[in-house]
């Protein structure tokens, strides 16, 4: 399934299939879903959505694009069903949930390998450190041209793109590359929809990048994905090197949060239930990596029980 990112953040995606043909074959459930949070889980939800929308075809289902962190702030404080995130909630998140009532089921649904771009016509770039993109991405960081990086690369400017302080693949970024107590440069194009981050990136020769794995795939023909050495030689990121770790250390899991109060609607918990059915299948159509048949049978058993709190 070929799907297409939002290009706008304020866009809701709506999946309701009402045609009279549907009414009259698909499902009984009425109702509404809400859905908000990451670019990176999106595409995963968004397929999830459109399939359930033709198993129950009389239930709404709405999925916003505000970033993980924006995400959990609705979530939070009890105005969305389900939260997209990819990372885990956070203690201050977890104090307004708990302030507001509101308990959380943290669900991983799949994997994914945040991937470091640059623009296709790149010819001088053969993999980049841990190191050297930390020299790039850190606060106070002198490295202004390429040459700066390595010496024999050209002196030319480095433009920077990257997710959103809202979004959690920024977060994980960070803590990954720069440390979880210490700050990212600030001078970088930042945009929670990874859209415009591809498009800046495949707009300069010079330009530098990162976002999740899907994002990659779908533009394979406008980017190059840079291989990253972790300390064990330049890995890229694929199905493989994902799934069992290599892919080190920007291989992590993407979740979805549910509200047990919301789940005891029938069509949040249709929808749930279909989407933990399907998410390793799916999941692979959109460019991420689903999760082993062990680990899905550990997540629909969490859900059915409503076992609220952290997975780790």
């Amino acid at each position: 399934m070929k799907f297409k990112l939002l290009s706008i953040l304020s866009i809701f995606l709506i999946v309701n299939a009402c045609s009279s043909s549907n009414d009259e074959t698909g499902g009984t459930l009425t109702g509404s879903v809400s859905v908000d949070g990451s670019s990176t889980v999106f595409p995963v939800t968004e397929a999830i959505a459109e399939e359930f929308g033709k198993v129950e075809p009389k239930v709404r289902v709405t999925v916003g694009i505000s970033g993980t962190g924006g995400g959990f702030k609705k979530f939070c404080s009890g105005e969305i069903d389900i939260n997209d995130a990819s990372r885990h909630i956070k203690e201050k998140e977890i104090k307004v949930a708990q302030k507001n009532g509101i308990e959380y089921i943290e669900l991983p649904v799949a994997y994914d390998g945040l991937s470091v771009v640059v623009n296709k016509k790149n010819d001088f770039i053969d993999y980049l450190t841990v190191d050297e993109l930390n020299a790039i991405w850190k606060y106070g960081s002198t490295m202004k041209t390429w040459s700066d990086v390595r010496p024999n690369w050209p002196n030319q400017k480095i433009k920077l793109y990257g997710p959103g302080t809202d979004s959690g693949t920024f977060d994980y970024f960070k803590e990954a590359i720069i440390g979880k107590k210490n700050n990212i440069r600030s001078d970088f194009t930042k945009s929670e929809d990874d859209n415009v981050l591809v498009t800046g990136v495949a707009g300069s020769k010079y330009a530098l990048g990162f976002f999740g794995y899907a994002y990659y795939a779908e533009n394979k023909s406008k980017l190059k994905v840079v291989p990253i050495d972790g300390g064990n030689g330049a890995v890229s990121p694929t199905s493989k090197t994902i799934n069992d770790g290599s892919y080190s250390p920007l291989s992590r899991p993407i979740f979805i949060y549910v509200n047990p109060e919301a789940a005891k609607r029938p069509e949040v918990d249709a929808f749930v239930t279909f989407y933990l059915e399907n998410a390793a299948s799916l999941a692979g159509e959109v460019g991420y990596i689903g999760m082993p048949d062990k680990v899905t049978d550990r997540v629909k058993s969490r859900y059915k029980n409503r076992q609220t709190g952290k997975w780790f």
